[in-house]
């Protein structure tokens, strides 16, 4: 039997308590969305301010990153790119700022940010996860 491992609540605090401070930092009003190796949500934050609609943007950004098992950027630069197809893949929110948790060559889980430029957003997710890294 494989072990593998997982995100524990003290991990999705650190990550989300990382990603708020990034985003206060830069004085940047987001959503930030924790989820299991599955998509499923684990945390969600949304700091004051930012826009209703970033919760469900960053939880689907999250559940992308986790089951597509990569950086959701690599899906919007590949239907950018011409492979327009892949629309109609079954994730949502195949836009920059979705970002695996990867731990012993393994996605743990994931992170998703929404509110701000999409290098911003990647920006954010980036620092959360090196936060636990």
């Amino acid at each position: 039997m494989q072990n593998k491992p997982t995100l524990t609540l003290s991990d999705v605090n650190t990550l989300l308590d990382a990603a708020q401070k990034e985003a206060e930092a830069n004085s940047w009003l987001v959503t930030i969305a924790v989820a299991d190796d599955g998509g499923h949500l684990l945390g969600l934050r949304r700091l004051d301010g930012a826009a209703p609609f970033t919760a469900d943007v960053a939880t689907q950004k999250a559940r992308s990153a986790a089951m597509g098992r990569k950086e959701t950027q690599v899906f919007e630069e590949m239907i950018n790119g011409g492979r327009t197809a892949f629309v109609s893949a079954p994730l949502q929110a195949m836009l920059s700022g979705g970002v695996p948790v990867i731990v012993e060559g393994q996605v743990a889980g994931s992170i998703g940010i929404s509110g701000v430029k999409p290098d911003q957003d990647v920006q954010i997710a980036k620092a959360a996860v090196a936060a636990i890294g």
